[in-house]
């Protein structure tokens, strides 16, 4: 597989952003000498991705805690809902993952092996607007989260907020309250990460915003409070805006290190890593600190000091098809069932069933679960995939799509028996997101497959289509990718009815190359 996104440079240092892709809010922490992260997944499922490195540079994603939400609505895209900010904790031999649902409260997963089965969620504290939540237990047992709000869903925000809850992490045992007001000097703090290093209780906690804020770092004797505040990394004249929501871990020889995300768009929230050195109790993230020991983002640093050297690693994006499993990369629009796909119904591709889970009369993909997405993970590059035609029906097509707060698609779609090549643009409409559709050519009728093309490159965005796979012609477009609040733009393939009459039919994948352009 084509590394796509290298940073380390193999010099024993290292360039930002680690993590050229969308792994919004992340968080990481260390057992024994493996390093583990999880992030946000929103609607997309699977969901809770985890992620594992040896050196805090060179990532590799292995597994997912979350298979599906167990909330019927989210078997159709439940856009900027779902699995937001996690905190991940290893705690009396079990790894933890706390997360907010803004529109049902928070919950807890865990298990004793991450790279295995994770146990069924469980709602901890039922609630609208309880976001970003961070467990904490005290060496006696004693628990507690602390967390923030969302103001589109409780009313206001720039609070954190606290609970106990049991030993066992299961259930809060007492009301919420406010533990933190930074309307004033922290507007819009969110995100909180607690730590306990030398009698204070640490929470580290991004404000100001996400594309323009800092991160702040507040300190106590007691975890209730009273705390301190102090503004410990912003952005300077750094080309890292934000910086935003992350973690704090270590390594074995004592160095400390913080995760952290960059709000870039289309590309979504990608991830950095910011050394961290201690004054008078206090931490300082990044480098070239001013007199007030703020720190600001470094973009090109020496490697985390692990003893050995690290193996290279790298985020996959292209796929073969030839396991009997989806690669870890792919995740759906909501919740999958079973009759989505199949990888062993045709050996060595991609087979998607042409379906509309919305069940409406005129179903766009932005509504339909079953369409198969995965991350952007680096600057600029070419998708290409063949389309197998052969099991197409009636009012059924199949393409290559990249989504966003809006898409755009080429496809093969089949009207009145004829095979049209289509594009097909969404725009906001009177009663919601919309379809434009142009259609580019007829097929012959013996067509058995197409290559479609889509490439984002500092000229732009463009599509190809090319029915021999030696020419290609490219297709007018005005469209240009975008995230979606707070989700970056993906690369996806589908098949879907463009009716409410399912067919049974079905196309196949042979593969999907993404590479550097």
């Amino acid at each position: 597989m084509e590394r796509l996104w290298k940073s380390d440079l193999e010099d024993g240092t290292y360039r930002n952003p680690i993590l050229y892709a969308d792994y919004s809010d992340p968080d990481v922490i260390r057992v024994g000498d493996t390093f583990y992260m999880t992030a946000s997944s929103f609607n997309y499922i699977p969901g809770l991705p985890i992620l594992t490195s040896k050196d805090l540079v060179n990532w590799k994603l292995v597994n997912y805690a979350v298979k599906r939400i167990d909330y019927d609505k989210y078997d159709t895209p439940q856009h900027a809902k779902g699995i937001w900010a996690p905190a991940i904790r290893y705690h009396d031999g079990n790894f933890y993952i706390y997360y907010g649902m803004p529109d049902e409260g928070i919950f807890m997963v865990k298990t004793k092996e991450p790279l295995g089965e994770w146990e069924k969620p469980v709602l901890v504290l039922e609630g609208k607007g309880l976001i970003d939540p961070c467990p904490f237990w005290e060496d006696d047992g004693t628990a507690y989260v602390i967390h923030g709000y969302a103001k589109s869903r409780i009313g206001f925000k720039s609070y954190l907020g606290i609970f106990p809850m049991s030993t066992d992490g299961k259930q809060a045992t007492a009301p919420d309250r406010i533990l933190f007001n930074g309307v004033e000097t922290q507007p819009t703090i969110e995100g909180p990460k607690v730590y306990k290093r030398n009698g204070y209780y640490y929470i580290f906690a991004p404000a100001g915003g996400v594309r323009t804020g800092w991160q702040t770092v507040l300190r106590a004797r007691s975890i209730y409070g009273p705390y301190e505040e102090k503004i410990v990394m912003k952005q300077g004249d750094t080309p890292v805006n934000g910086p935003h929501q992350g973690g704090l871990t270590d390594t074995l020889s004592g160095q400390e290190w913080f995760v952290h995300f960059q709000d870039r768009g289309l590309y979504g929230r990608i991830v950095h890593l910011q050394p961290v050195h201690w004054k008078q109790d206090w931490p300082v993230i990044g480098v070239d600190e001013d007199v007030e020991g703020c720190g600001r983002p470094c973009i090109v640093h020496e490697k985390p000091d692990m003893g050995v050297r690290g193996e290279i690693t790298y985020l996959e994006a292209s796929d073969e098809f030839t396991g009997d499993k989806l690669g870890l990369q792919w995740q759906w629009l909501g919740n999958a069932k079973d009759n989505f796909c199949s990888l062993t119904a045709n050996p060595d591709h991609l087979r998607l069933y042409c379906l509309n889970p919305s069940g409406k009369a005129q179903p766009i993909l932005w509504e339909n679960a079953n369409v198969l997405t995965q991350k952007i993970v680096c600057p600029y590059f070419r998708a290409e995939t063949c389309v197998q035609l052969g099991g197409l029906q009636e009012k059924e097509q199949a393409g290559l799509v990249m989504m966003g707060g809006h898409y755009a698609y080429l496809a093969v779609r089949v009207v009145d028996g004829i095979k049209q090549l289509i594009y097909a643009q969404s725009f906001d409409g009177v009663q919601g997101m919309e379809e434009q559709v142009t259609i580019l050519r007829e097929l012959e009728a013996d067509s058995e497959e197409i290559r479609l093309r889509e490439s984002l490159t500092e000229d732009g965005f463009s599509v190809e289509y090319s029915t021999d796979g030696v020419s290609y012609q490219q297709v007018e477009t005005s469209f240009f990718p975008t995230d979606h609040t707070w989700v970056g733009a993906k690369i996806g393939l589908f098949a879907n009815v463009v009716s409410n009459q399912e067919q049974g039919g079905f196309a196949d994948f042979a593969y999907i190359h993404m590479e550097e352009a």
